[in-house]
C-alpha cells in the first residue's frame, strides 16, 4: 500500500517531466528505489520519522532541483501567500529566495522590522536562532521566520563585503504594506513616486497619486519612479504601472515551454504624466515586476534608468492549487523585455550607474540618498 501511494504521489510530479521516448522501466526503477530508501530510513534512522514530512521534503527537493523559485506550499504557506498579495501579513518584512542551499535576501520591505534592523539585499541568512539554514527548504525557512507579532528571532547573516557573520535580533510585527509613497519635491518642482511592492492595489494607487500631483502642480518639471528594494509581485500590476507612463508600445512578453505559447502585453493610449521627463531608480533589490517596469520604460525610451543593476529574476511562476489546500509554485515561462532580452540572472542595467553611498545611506533621505539627489539634479537640468 505504501509503495502504491508513493507511485501515485510521485507520478503526479515526475511523469510529466519524462518524454515518451524514455523507457518507463527506468522511471519505475527510480520509484522502486525511492520506496526502498523510504522504507530503510523508516526502519534504520536513529529516531522515528514523520513519513509525510519526509515525502514533502522529497517533493520540494525535486522542485528545487529545477530552479530556485519552484516549490511546494503547505496549506498554511499557501494561505499566507494569498494574504501577502492582498497587502497585509505577519513576519519580518523580507522577500527571500534560495541560492546554494541558503536563504538569500531579495529585498527588505520599507519600514518593516527587517529593514529597520539593517537587513540588506544580497544578504545570505545562514542561521535562524540556533538552526542552520543549510538543509532547510525555502518554505521551512520562511515559516520559521514567521511568528506571533511581538516575538523575536535572531538572524545570522553573511554579507559579501563583511568578513564576520552579522547577528541581528529582530522582533516580528504585522506587516502592513502601503505600496505607494508620494510627495512633491517642492524645491525642485518634481513629483516623487516610490513603489514598494506590486500587490492587488499598486497600479490604481500609483495612478491616483500621479493624478493628485498633476492636479496640485500642473507645471511639474518631471517625475521620479523609485523602484529600489521593490521585490516585485503581480504581473498584472507591473503591466498597469508601466502602462501609466506609456502611450503605446510593448511592455513585456512571456514565453513558455511551447515556442508557440507567446503572450505579448502592449500599452494602451494614455500617459498619466502627459509625457513629462521620467527617471526610474533601481538597485539590486529591484526584482521581478520592478524589472519588467524598468525594462519596459527603458526599451520604449520613455525613461532614464538610474542606479545599480537589478536583481535578475525573469521567470514566471504559476500558482496551482492542490487537493490538500496547499499549492504548487511552478516556473512555467520566462519574461522578455520589448528588446527581446531576458531578465533572468541578467537584470536591467541602468542608463546611468550611481552606486549607493556606503555610509548613512537611506532611501529618500534628502542628505544621504545620493542616487535620488543625482536624479533630482538630472531632471532639473533636462
Amino acid at each position: 500500500m505504501k509503495k502504491f501511494l508513493i507511485y501515485l504521489l510521485l507520478s503526479i510530479f515526475i511523469l510529466p517531466t519524462f518524454t515518451l521516448s524514455q523507457k518507463k522501466d527506468s522511471l519505475y526503477e527510480k520509484l522502486d528505489l525511492f520506496g526502498d530508501i523510504l522504507d530503510t530510513v523508516g526502519k534504520e534512522y536513529y529516531k522515528p520519522i514523520n513519513e509525510g514530512n519526509v515525502i514533502d521534503g522529497a517533493i520540494n527537493g525535486m522542485l528545487q532541483s529545477l530552479d530556485p523559485y519552484s516549490s511546494y506550499m503547505s496549506p498554511q504557506t499557501f494561505k499566507n501567500m494569498n494574504t501577502e498579495t492582498k497587502g497585509e501579513f505577519g513576519g519580518l518584512g523580507i522577500e527571500v529566495t534560495m541560492e546554494q542551499g541558503l536563504v538569500k535576501v531579495i529585498s527588505p520591505i520599507d519600514e518593516t522590522p527587517a529593514e529597520k534592523a539593517g537587513v540588506k539585499s544580497g544578504d545570505f541568512i545562514i542561521k535562524l536562532d540556533e538552526k542552520q539554514v543549510k538543509g532547510m527548504t525555502l518554505d521551512e525557512a520562511v515559516n520559521t521566520m514567521r511568528g506571533k507579532s511581538g516575538t523575536s528571532i535572531t538572524l545570522t547573516i553573511r554579507r559579501t563585503d563583511v568578513d564576520d557573520p552579522i547577528v541581528l535580533k529582530i522582533t516580528r510585527e504585522i506587516i502592513k504594506t502601503r505600496s505607494v509613497v508620494s510627495e512633491i519635491k517642492e524645491k525642485e518642482n518634481i513629483g516623487y513616486l516610490r513603489l514598494r511592492s506590486f500587490n492587488e492595489k499598486s497600479g490604481d494607487e500609483l495612478i491616483d497619486k500621479i493624478k493628485e500631483q498633476v492636479k496640485k502642480k500642473p507645471d511639474l518639471t518631471g517625475f521620479i519612479l523609485d523602484l529600489r528594494n521593490n521585490p516585485g509581485g503581480l504581473l498584472s500590476q507591473a503591466i498597469k504601472v508601466s502602462d501609466a507612463f506609456l502611450e503605446s508600445g510593448e511592455i513585456v512578453s512571456t514565453k513558455g515551454r511551447d515556442t508557440k505559447d507567446i503572450k505579448i502585453y502592449n500599452a494602451k493610449k494614455g500617459d498619466e504624466t502627459k509625457g513629462k521627463p521620467l527617471i526610474v531608480l533601481i538597485n539590486r533589490g529591484s526584482a521581478s515586476a520592478s524589472e519588467i517596469v524598468a525594462g519596459a520604460l527603458k526599451d520604449n525610451k520613455r525613461a532614464t534608468i538610474v542606479g545599480e543593476k537589478s536583481f535578475g529574476k525573469g521567470s514566471v511562476q504559476s500558482i496551482i492549487p492542490l487537493s490538500n489546500k496547499g499549492g504548487l509554485r511552478l516556473t512555467t515561462a520566462k519574461y522578455y523585455l520589448p528588446s527581446g532580452a531576458t531578465i533572468e540572472e541578467i537584470g536591467v542595467q541602468p542608463d546611468i550607474k550611481v552606486e549607493q553611498k556606503k555610509d548613512d545611506f537611506k532611501i529618500n533621505d534628502p542628505i544621504n540618498d545620493n542616487q535620488l539627489i543625482y536624479a533630482l539634479k538630472l531632471l532639473q537640468a533636462s
